[in-house]
């Protein structure tokens, strides 16, 4: 075979082998493209079948919520039980308040009973002095009612009435009145045609009242 043969035969083989390269070529990227098509198919299989796994999973949770969500009877009887509670509660606060405003009132009217006791026992013992004073100066003449010393203890037997009377003390009015044992004390019976039956005629001490109570009773005769 002669040098021309061998370089045509040559040049053939290549020609063929690039040939198969070039079809060895093709073919790989056939099958690349067939690949990243399958892959493409099997992506949008994967996230189709994922999106309908969570729209699954989604109408289940809505499903099971729906199934938990009370019905209107159980949000009735709900509703029912905490009014029922909260009428138990106000009616707890407003027996507590009246509670509260009885012994408030039962506070002060003990106080208030307390003062008056304790008022009272002061004024007892100030009649006494009431008593003295009106004693001395009803057994001044008119002569020694003008002297300085008689009027001044008149002025202390005035002021002392005087509060006496702006603490609601009162002597009780007894001569020519109907005796009444409530405010008076019977230590003498008289015949006296005079006078109206079961009237006083004569007061032999003085009796007081504070406020509405009777400190003393006035000691009286009363006629029969």
């Amino acid at each position: 075979m002669g040098k021309k043969d061998k370089k045509n035969s040559r040049e053939e083989t290549i020609e063929k082998l690039k040939g198969l390269k070039k079809a060895a070529e093709e073919e790989a990227q056939e099958q690349t493209k067939e690949a990243e098509e399958n892959n493409t198919k099997e992506a949008a299989s994967e996230k189709g079948s994922s999106e309908t796994k969570e729209a699954e999973a989604a109408a289940e949770e809505n499903k099971e919520q729906a199934a938990e969500a009370p019905s209107e009877e159980e949000k009735t009887a709900a509703s029912d039980k905490a009014q029922a509670k909260i009428d138990e509660l106000n009616d707890k606060v407003m027996r507590q308040m009246a509670e509260f405003e009885n012994y408030r009132k039962r506070t002060e009217k003990e106080k208030q009973s307390m003062f008056e006791v304790g008022a009272k026992s002061v004024i007892e013992k100030l009649l006494p002095i009431v008593d003295n004073f009106e004693r001395g100066l009803a057994t001044l003449s008119e002569e020694e009612a003008q002297g300085g010393f008689a009027k001044g203890i008149e002025m202390v037997y005035k002021q002392l009435m005087e509060e006496l009377s702006k603490l609601e003390v009162k002597p009780i009015e007894a001569v020519g009145k109907e005796f009444d044992p409530n405010l008076h004390n019977a230590v003498m019976h008289v015949e006296d045609e005079q006078a109206g039956e079961n009237t006083i005629v004569e007061e032999f001490q003085k009796g007081y009242t504070y406020r509405d109570t009777v400190v003393r009773h006035s000691m009286v005769k009363v006629a029969n």
